[in-house]
């Protein structure tokens, strides 16, 4: 027989048995629920924690052009609706793309559709340079378009585009100082004639060159270019007044490559005055660590003078790793 004391002693044990078990499934369900609460408060974290290595990265650069660029991504820009009511560029220590003086298509509307930049004359194989400092985001080909182009950001805040050109001559991520050369030009593309399709964009939006460039004066048209919302659409069609296409053709060569080359070939028994240059008599050396134009003219069996005057330098120019220097 079963006693009163063991009936109680049963039941005592089945009811610790159910609170271990209750126990049991309270922790088996809690502790999924309190990690997914934990991923969830951590995942904010996570992405700010993306966020600041993005900017600590890149801080320097992005300091530097007072935060207009915010992250390097290689898309053709940080596209905005609309610019700010106002805003100044500097256009100071620049180099012209191109000792070129003729535009041959204005900025604006054109054949139905809107023309963002300014087609410039040039010949196969001659040099295009940076407009200003920066970086190359973009070395691509577009066949039904620019053709050969390159997209560089500058600190001034300002992209410029560079396209249906015949080679590219750096990288994407490549630094890139004012006057160095990005590239030859060509006729790659949707073009009809070999030419230099020039655009300069800020925050994704197309502005008018000749707003900051007289390319017949070779120069830009202020220490600073200052753009009003209100007042943008004269100024763009009064710079291209001034500044822009005149007649249609008519222009000679030594307009389109300077004066002062155009005399040189002139002068040269080895050289011929001809509407293409032939790109294959052009060659490029690039620079490695401790190379200085004196080496480089042993190197390539070149005079140092004839270094300075295909590349535009001084004797006393010291050169860059990296650096692309054409020596015939």
């Amino acid at each position: 027989m079963t006693g009163p004391n063991n009936r109680l002693r049963i039941m005592d044990l089945k009811n610790s048995i159910k609170k271990i078990a209750f126990t049991t499934l309270f922790v088996c369900v809690a502790v999924p629920t309190m990690a997914q609460d934990l991923l969830a408060r951590q995942a904010p974290v996570d992405r700010k924690m993306k966020v600041a290595d993005t900017i600590s990265m890149d801080i320097n650069y992005t300091l530097a052009v007072e935060e207009t660029i915010e992250e390097w991504q290689n898309t053709f820009t940080r596209h905005t609706k609309q610019l700010p009511e106002s805003f100044k560029i500097d256009l100071t220590h620049f180099c012209m793309p191109t000792p070129s003086r003729v535009i041959t298509s204005n900025f604006g509307a054109r054949w139905g559709r809107m023309h963002k930049g300014l087609d410039i004359k040039v010949y196969v194989g001659d040099t295009i340079r940076s407009a200003w400092s920066g970086k190359v985001r973009m070395v691509k080909y577009e066949a039904a378009g620019y053709g050969k182009y390159v997209v560089i950001q500058h600190y001034n805040g300002l992209e410029t585009i560079y396209a249906h050109m015949s080679k590219q001559l750096v990288r994407e991520g490549d630094n890139v100082r004012a006057g160095e050369p990005i590239g030859l030009g060509g006729n790659t593309g949707r073009s009809t004639g070999s030419h230099l399709h020039f655009e300069t964009r800020y925050k994704g939006i197309a502005l008018n060159p000749a707003l900051m460039f007289d390319f017949r004066a070779q120069d830009v048209t202020g220490d600073y270019y200052v753009y009003n919302r209100s007042t943008y659409n004269r100024d763009s069609n009064e710079a291209s007044r001034l500044r822009g296409k005149i007649g249609n053709g008519g222009y000679t060569r030594s307009e389109v490559i300077g004066t002062a080359r155009a005399a040189q070939e002139a002068r040269s028994t080895n050289r011929t005055v001809a509407q293409n240059v032939d790109n294959s008599s052009k060659q490029y050396h690039k620079v490695v660590q401790g190379e200085t134009l004196y080496s480089i003219s042993r190197t390539r069996g070149v005079s140092v003078d004839e270094l300075c005057r295909l590349n535009g330098l001084s004797k006393t120019t010291k050169v860059r790793v990296g650096q692309i220097i054409r020596y015939s």
